[in-house]
Order: structure tokens, then C-alpha cells, then sequence
């Protein structure tokens, strides 16, 4: 089984909830003798097994259905205040199916017409609460009729397929409410910011001693105790592992070690930056370090899972310094494998990046195509997501 989630915002750039992708099997052959029914079935038991607050936390899923699954009583296993109800515009549209949505939101359910055509799902529009429009498909300029006419109706308007902030903003000024797409994770590119700079450059003169051959916890110590937030979010972390209360800066550092510091020092300072920016970018960018780390593990680069988890970890960097790749690097002690995978897109570390970001869009041959050359077991693959997922909201329950 191999689950996906997309991020769906509101206009405060808030997270509403995720739509679910998913998948039974990457091969494609073995997928195409199971039903849709089958597959969604699969996917629904293991979302209710692992439990889905744990996939989309406080937000809402939602999920694809095609009719057999909406007929069927599988749905109640899934409390009606974190599901939303996506009927594909390939449903056949009849009375039964009619009245069975009318049920579901009657039991409340809400009720979303995925890729809205007008003329597929005239009869049922008086029930849904949401409608999705894919703006690449049906450009903004195009709809502007039709999206008054459903804002009348009190509906709630998703934009699907946003992929920069112009059209975030063009959907906003619209009416639009929730908006669905990657635009998040891409930089604008603006005038520098020196608070930004400031803090990225107090972040790695930590970096830079811990990368010396006999690093020295005096020297570490003395960076952090000069910036308050710095120790308190140190000290901060370390009081959530043990009961009894550390009498020092120094003392919560060699208790931490010189691995785990280096990590939480990076997560610290890309929340630094990132403060002005959506949490879901700095969300992204945890999920990625930690599904890195445990594709490295289970493959080739085990080896060289601490350097696959940096790159991933600072994957979205020039989104959250609002910069080029290549300035946002500057000054940061980085591999030259991690500086070439990030910058120039090149290197062997590349294909571990192109994996992950499949995987986020759910373009499942290109995840299996490079799940081949990094030699892991597919099957491995949504215990790691699921695994990062969870350790990602930990991370953002302790500093945020």
C-alpha cells in the first residue's frame, strides 16, 4: 500500500486537511487486474488500522470514492467530522447515488465534486459542500461566472493545481477558499532579508564547530548561551527527555551528543527563517529529512544517511529564505554532493530527491522507476512516509 497526502490550505495559508493518494502496488500490471473498489477498500482498512490522525493529524482527509465504495457501509469506519467525501466526475450520477449522498451528509459527512464539470454534476451540486476546480485544466479567467454562481450557493471553492503565488492570489481575489497545489514550496524571489541572514549565520558558526575534528561543547555552549530564544528552544528539547532539570546550557549539550545536536540545530534554524512562511513548508521539510534517512537506510546509501538526511532537510531552503538555491547555501557547510543535488540538480544524491518529490505528487511510475536505481524495496517505502509524517508533528508539537 503506498499513501500519499497533498496539502490543502485555507486563505491564511492554514491547513484545512490533505487529500489522500494511494496506491496498492507499484506495479502496474498487478494494479490493473484490482478494482478501484478493492484498491480504496485496501487503503481505507489501512488508514483505519494505523489510525488517521496520524496521517493528516487535526486536519480533514480527503479521499477519492467511485460509486460501489459510496454505496457501501465501509465509510462509517471513518468518523464523519475528519472525512471528506470526493466523488470522481467518472461516477455514474443516478437516484440511488443521489440519495445515498444526501445520507451521508445528513450524517455529517462533507461532500466534495472532484475536477468539477457543471453539465457531470448538475444534479448533485445542491449537495456538496465543497467543489474542486483544476485551474491548469479550466483556467481562472475562464470560470469567473461559474464561480459566482456556486459562491451564491454558499459553497466552499477549492483551487486545485496552484502551482505559483500569482495564481494563489488570482484564486483569492476570486473568491476562492482552500487552495490545493505546491506553490507553497516554490521561493519568491525578493530583496534579501538580513534578520533572515542574521539567524542562518548564527546557526552555522554551531555548524561549523561541529564539524571540527575535536569539536568544543565551551565554544558551542557560548553561541547559544549569547541568544535567548536559541537556549531556550535548546533547553526546551532536551527537558522533554527526562524528569530532572539540567543546571546548564553545556550540560543539556553533552547529555544531547554532538549527532543528535547537529540535527536539532539544523530543524532550529530552519524554523527560524521559515517564520513568516506556512508551517506546512517546514513540515515538508522534515517529512523529507526523515523519509531520506529511512530510504538511505533500507538502500544502497545507508552508508550515508546523515548526508541524505541533510539534503532533504534543506531541500525547500530557498523557499523559506525567499532566495536562489545557490544563495541560500552560502555559508552553510554542506557536502559538495549535497551543494551539487541541491543547486545544479546533479550528482548521485539526485535520484533519492526525484524519489520523494514522486512520491509527494504520487506519480507512482516515477517513484517505482527510482525506487529500482536506489535498490529499495518499494514495499519499505509508506512505513518511512508514514514514520516521517509522525516525526515531523512531533518535531513541530515541541517548537511550535
Amino acid at each position: 500500500m503506498f499513501i500519499a497526502r497533498q496539502p490543502i490550505f485555507n486563505k491564511s495559508m492554514k491547513i484545512y486537511g490533505y487529500e489522500l493518494l494511494y496506491r496498492v502496488d507499484l506495479n502496474s500490471e498487478e494494479f490493473a487486474n484490482v478494482s478501484s473498489t478493492s484498491a480504496t477498500a485496501s487503503v481505507f482498512g489501512g488508514l483505519f488500522e494505523q489510525g488517521l490522525n496520524q496521517i493528516v493529524g487535526n486536519g480533514k482527509a480527503f479521499v477519492n470514492f467511485d460509486y460501489d465504495f459510496i454505496m457501501s457501509d465501509t465509510i462509517g469506519l471513518i468518523p464523519s467530522d475528519s472525512l471528506v467525501i470526493e466523488v470522481l466526475e467518472t461516477v455514474k450520477i443516478d437516484e440511488a447515488l443521489i440519495e445515498r449522498l444526501k445520507y451521508l451528509k445528513g450524517m455529517g459527512y462533507k461532500i466534495a465534486l472532484d475536477d468539477f464539470k457543471k453539465d457531470v454534476f448538475s444534479s448533485i451540486i445542491p449537495i456538496a459542500d465543497i467543489i474542486k476546480i483544476d485551474i491548469i485544466n479550466t483556467p481562472l479567467d475562464t470560470i469567473k461566472y461559474d464561480v459566482k454562481e456556486l459562491l451564491s450557493q454558499h459553497i466552499t471553492i477549492l483551487a486545485e493545481k496552484v502551482e505559483t503565488e500569482e495564481d494563489f492570489r488570482k484564486a483569492v481575489d476570486m473568491g476562492f477558499q482552500l487552495f490545493q497545489g505546491f506553490f507553497f514550496s516554490k521561493p519568491k524571489i525578493v530583496a534579501k532579508s538580513n534578520d533572515k541572514n542574521y539567524s542562518k549565520i548564527q546557526y552555522s558558526r554551531i555548524l561549523q564547530e561541529l564539524r571540527k575534528e575535536e569539536p568544543s561543547f565551551n565554544r558551542i555552549a557560548n553561541i547559544i548561551v549569547s541568544d535567548v530564544n536559541l537556549s531556550y528552544r535548546v533547553m526546551r528539547v532536551m527537558s522533554n527527555r527526562r524528569k530532572d532539570p539540567f543546571n546548564s546550557v553545556k550540560l543539556a549539550l553533552q547529555y544531547m551528543g554532538l549527532i543528535e545536536l547537529e540535527r536539532w540545530i539544523h530543524v532550529l534554524m530552519l524554523q527560524s527563517i521559515s517564520k513568516d512562511k506556512p508551517v506546512e513548508l517546514i513540515r515538508m521539510s522534515l517529512v523529507r529529512a526523515k523519509f531520506g534517512e529511512h530510504i538511505a537506510i533500507h538502500s544502497k546509501y545507508r552508508n550515508r544517511r546523515d548526508e541524505v538526511y541533510t539534503m532533504c532537510l534543506f531541500s525547500v531552503l530557498d523557499a523559506m529564505l525567499d532566495q536562489s538555491m545557490k544563495e541560500a547555501l552560502e555559508k552553510i557547510l554542506i557536502s559538495d554532493a549535497i551543494y551539487d543535488s541541491l543547486v545544479y540538480q546533479k550528482g548521485d544524491l539526485v535520484p533519492i530527491l526525484k524519489l520523494i518529490t514522486a512520491y509527494e505528487q504520487a506519480n507512482w511510475l516515477d517513484v517505482h522507476k527510482y525506487a529500482d536505481i536506489i535498490e529499495i524495496d518499494s514495499n519499505k517505502l509508506f512505513e518511512g512516509y508514514l514514520k516521517a509524517v509522525k516525526w515531523a508533528a512531533y518535531v513541530l508539537y515541541t517548537f511550535i
